[in-house]
């Protein structure tokens, strides 16, 4: 869990990254893109964490009770995800596409790492 997480921690840094030089290039950058990119960008990595905490969980328990750890993590994690969205929509220091934007970022890393497993184990052959 912990070696996934930093691969995510990682990838939503460098993606945050790029939002910011984006916002910069665009002249849209202000001190309420970098907060909303800090709130949301914190708030998917930990959501992300807790989520393989409860899949280890629910790896070890019976099929129904893995069934309800399983929904039960979901519901919470979705439901901290909301309110921090709510926050980051709502309240005038942050901005509203940089709090969403950043919602997207484990997704893109989730679908890139195929290529880095595949790039790393390319490298070890040689």
């Amino acid at each position: 869990v912990i070696k996934e997480t930093k691969y995510i921690a990682f990838c939503v840094a460098i993606l945050s990254v790029l939002m910011q030089a984006v916002f910069l290039v665009l002249r849209l950058w202000s001190y309420k893109v970098l907060l909303s990119n800090l709130l949301i960008g914190a708030t998917v990595i930990a959501n992300f964490y807790f989520m393989g905490l409860g899949v280890q969980k629910a790896v070890t328990e019976d099929e129904k009770e893995a069934k309800k750890t399983r929904r039960t993590s979901q519901s919470i994690r979705t439901f901290f995800v909301f309110v921090m969205v709510v926050i980051g929509v709502t309240v005038p220091c942050f901005s509203i596409i940089a709090t969403i934007i950043p919602l997207f970022f484990p997704r893109v890393a989730i679908a890139l790492r195929p290529l880095w497993k595949e790039r790393k184990s390319k490298e070890g052959t040689e």
